[in-house]
């Protein structure tokens, strides 16, 4: 599978597009809305196959040495062909070019036991990053995993 990776855009319209066919992940509709809008103005990668977006990673500086995911997606029927690995290498690669120190990413947590999610820390813990700590307050109703990794 041909994939290209693109970085420095925005494309709110294929983000929202994204959401809508990964309801497992994103069924939150003020969640999606909120990334989309997100979307228009965060640093973005993404993934194209055929001329079409198939993965896009928002990504957040919250301080020099410190940024964070603020949301990966990568279509259903993409999943299991390194297309997430591949963005995350090209996000891990500007970040370090630009100081990045530490990446960070907030997930749904293992107390939650929602098998989608459990497929999200696995990969996340298979390109590196490790389990901070899991806050159950932090979000309204779930719990959130913070996972690092040391981009240095």
């Amino acid at each position: 599978m041909q994939i290209r990776i693109v970085a420095n855009g925005q494309h709110p319209d294929a983000v929202a597009a994204l959401l809508a066919e990964l309801p497992e992940w994103f069924g939150i509709e003020a969640a999606n809305h909120a990334y989309v809008e997100e979307a228009r103005s965060l640093p973005t990668v993404v993934a194209i196959h055929d001329a079409q977006v198939v993965g896009a990673c928002l990504v957040r500086r919250h301080f020099p040495e410190a940024a964070e995911i603020e949301l990966l997606a990568v279509r259903s029927s993409h999943h299991r062909h390194g297309i997430g690995r591949q963005i995350l290498e090209r996000v891990e690669a500007d970040a370090r070019a630009h100081g990045v120190e530490l990446l960070q990413v907030k997930t749904l947590g293992p107390s939650a036991q929602y098998e989608p999610y459990e497929r999200t820390r696995r990969f996340y813990r298979a390109v590196g990053f490790l389990p901070l700590e899991e806050h159950l307050h932090l979000w309204a109703n779930d719990p959130c995993l913070v996972m690092v990794k040391p981009l240095a």
